[in-house]
């Protein structure tokens, strides 16, 4: 039996696949309606999309604590973690992580994903077989590092009403947005670690579309790709996706996950993420 050089933990910026490797503690999020606080999964996702559907004050979302993240270590019982962040230009996460280290007595590596959900999630897959396989922590980064500089993540939503809501987007530009039936396309820029508005479409479906274009101009027509769907309340959203990214793309593997609660907030109940990847994984090149 391998025995494992180190554990891996994880926050709430993630959306587990069931067919990945993604089952490793996590320090969550919480999800604020007003003077009630909920952790990351610890709310029904119907009702959350009740609650935002009904209008009332929108919640706000709060980063892991230090204790959190200490949390999620112990569950290891391993003094030697590898902690994979979401995205610092989103979060503060990070920062929680890094407070975190004077209360942890092990040995702690921290890693910035410089993205969320999907993309996340195919880095802590990249991690926890390493560790599962018993390699190294260095051959851990450098998987991981492999998988976070070919992973792309690009997403859109129906309306721009809940970003409005939650002030990162003005009154007017979404009220101009609503009138216009513009459905944002959005990609995560690993640079700087944020969103970028790369393209707008005038339905759904279109915008749908616009994701995929996205993704074959990135990678090339007919490239065999790993791709992880993401949808809100309608998963047959995904299921459209899938067959776009199949009529160009051979899909070497893919799953479906619902965006978490925090992300949900942010992009109100309807959305539509990818999160796509060419080629086999790293060590399996």
């Amino acid at each position: 039996m391998t025995v494992p050089q180190f554990a891996v933990v994880t926050d709430g910026g993630l959306d587990a696949y069931t067919g990945l490797k993604n089952n490793v503690p996590v320090a969550p999020f919480s999800v604020i309606f007003g003077s009630e606080s909920f952790r990351t999964h610890d709310i029904a996702r119907t009702e959350l999309y009740r609650r935002l559907e009904a209008g009332g004050p929108h919640p706000t979302s709060a980063q892991p604590t230090p204790q959190d993240w200490l949390q999620a270590y112990e569950q290891t019982a391993q003094r030697n973690v590898l902690a994979l962040t979401i995205s610092s230009g989103l979060s503060g996460s990070l920062n929680s992580a890094e407070q975190s280290r004077r209360l942890f007595p092990g040995k702690l590596t921290i890693h910035d994903s410089r993205t969320l959900s999907a993309a996340q999630a195919f880095q802590v897959h990249a991690a926890q077989t390493a560790a599962e396989r018993g390699e190294s922590l260095e051959t851990a980064l450098r998987w991981v590092r492999q998988v976070a500089d070919e992973t792309e993540l690009y997403f859109t939503i129906d309306t721009l009403e809940y970003l409005r809501r939650g002030g990162r987007i003005g009154r007017v530009a979404a009220t101009l947005g609503g009138l216009l039936n513009l459905k944002p396309v959005i990609h995560v820029d690993k640079t700087t670690g944020t969103y970028e508005n790369v393209g707008r479409a005038r339905s759904y479906r279109a915008a749908i579309e616009a994701v995929v274009a996205q993704i074959t101009r990135k990678y090339g027509e007919g490239t065999p790709l790993r791709v992880g769907f993401l949808y809100g309340n309608i998963q047959q959203d995904a299921d459209v996706a899938r067959e776009l990214v199949a009529a160009h793309h051979p899909i070497l593997w893919d799953g479906q996950a619902p965006v978490n609660p925090v992300l949900n907030i942010h992009t109100g109940p309807r959305a539509l993420g990818i999160a796509a990847a060419p080629g086999p994984w790293p060590w399996e090149k």
